[in-house]
């Protein structure tokens, strides 16, 4: 399978950008699928931070007309309905709070599921996720199609033992409704003590009902590589995400993989958020020689692209038989790589088409309490196209059935399998 013939040319840490590359939000992992933490920002950031001015021709009356209108004619009715960036209080609103509200709005204004602002009590959960502070059920969420949507549960964590999927849609968390709510306010909802519990509602492909799961909270340990060589001599390495440690430990995997003695690879990238951009890039390195283009940040008209490209570790042959598994889980990061190793033909894409996780989000401190996280940039693969939000395609569709998970059955896996050993 690899034909290098066919290869074409080619922490929340205020006051400092934080590039994102990841889905959404961990729920007692990390927010943001982790951060890589730039040590210089694009050129563009640094006149965002230095400026507070009013941008001209915008017209801020219609603002303050409705703010003063508020202010004379506004009386709370029963208990005021309090949004994540609301005081608790039932009856005062303070003007600060009306301030984070603006903010939000405007995020919201863009219509992009990934431009939040995180006011006090989002930036300090921010910021306790990548200390690794972790306590929660151990799933990424992203706003998909407008609804809530469970982009993986890392494996072994309360969300995965509890039957949660990648692709399901949350319609109620505790019984509250979830529709119009945002992230923020979803992970407000969702996060908790350990030993406390939270109920979802559910929708799922082939399923007609609406599914009622219960989840208790736990401190969660995130999973990264796990290897193992089946009885048939395939080696397979299971890369659930892409942290600060990844590149070591795929390092080790590699070795493991030359020291058995097979050449038959595969790599599972199922539920596999995302996570560092650079631990993406270093796991293609093993793949391709020095030079070769493994994504692009562009960042229009804003900055000069960014060019990732690959430390050109390169150790294996054209004997290389690789397999890489992808389902809806596999967001961001692993789509860069399963993206870069598709278009250059050293890997078969098995499964399901990805989550469709194209753009670039940057941390930016608006106050010492609060950060805005803004699309800055969109993905574009080594073929020059930008990663679909519709997701990366695979070149064997692959489904999993619900009756396949209640029986226990991977036909992704056993497709592999079956061409890896020549049965196709």
């Amino acid at each position: 399978m690899k034909n290098k013939a066919s290869r074409s040319s080619g922490s929340v840490v205020l006051g400092t950008s934080l590039i994102v590359a990841g889905a959404a939000f961990f729920l007692g992992a990390f927010v943001g699928n982790s951060a890589l933490v730039r040590s210089a920002m694009p050129a563009f950031a640094a006149d965002i931070f230095l400026s507070d001015q009013q941008p001209e021709n915008v017209d801020f009356s219609p603002v303050w007309r409705a703010w003063n209108v508020i202010d004379a004619k506004y009386v709370a009715t029963g208990d005021v309905a309090t949004s994540t960036a609301a005081s608790t209080s039932t009856d005062v609103i303070s003007d600060e709070d009306k301030v984070w509200g603006l903010i939000q709005g405007l995020a919201a204004s863009l219509g992009d599921p990934y431009t939040v602002f995180l006011p006090p009590s989002e930036a300090e959960v921010f910021e306790a996720d990548i200390s690794g502070s972790f306590e929660g059920v151990g799933m990424e969420i992203a706003i998909r199609d407008n609804t809530l949507t469970v982009v993986s549960p890392l494996k072994g964590t309360p969300a995965a033992r509890a039957g949660i999927l990648s692709g399901d849609r949350i319609i109620e968390i505790n019984g509250t409704e979830t529709r119009g709510m945002g992230i923020d306010e979803a992970v407000q909802r969702i996060r908790g003590p350990r030993g406390s519990d939270v109920a979802f509602t559910i929708l799922r492909e082939e399923v007609s009902e609406a599914l009622e799961i219960t989840v208790t909270r736990d401190v969660i340990n995130i999973p990264t590589i796990e290897t193992y060589q089946r009885a048939d001599g395939i080696f397979v390495v299971e890369f659930l995400n892409f942290s600060a440690v990844s590149p070591n430990l795929f390092r080790d995997a590699m070795r493991a993989f030359v020291l058995s003695g097979s050449n038959m690879l595969v790599l599972d990238l199922r539920g596999n958020p995302g996570g560092y951009l650079q631990a993406a890039v270093d796991t293609a390195s093993w793949f391709l020689p020095s030079g070769r283009v493994v994504v692009t940040e562009d960042y229009g008209d804003n900055a000069g692209p960014i060019v990732h490209r690959s430390r050109g570790y390169d150790i294996f042959s054209d004997d290389l038989q690789m397999i890489i598994l992808l389902d809806r889980g596999s967001a961001s990061a692993s789509e860069i790589l399963a993206g870069a190793l598709q278009h250059y033909g050293i890997a078969t894409l098995v499964g399901t088409p990805t989550f469709g996780k194209g753009s670039v989000q940057e941390l930016i401190p608006i106050t010492d309490t609060t950060a805005l996280k803004v699309t800055v940039a969109r993905w574009i693969g080594p073929g020059g196209d930008p990663i679909p939000t519709s997701g990366i395609e695979p070149d064997v569709e692959v489904k999993m059935t619900q009756e396949d998970i209640d029986a226990e059955k991977d036909p992704q896996m056993e497709k592999a399998v079956s061409i890896l050993l020549g049965g196709e």
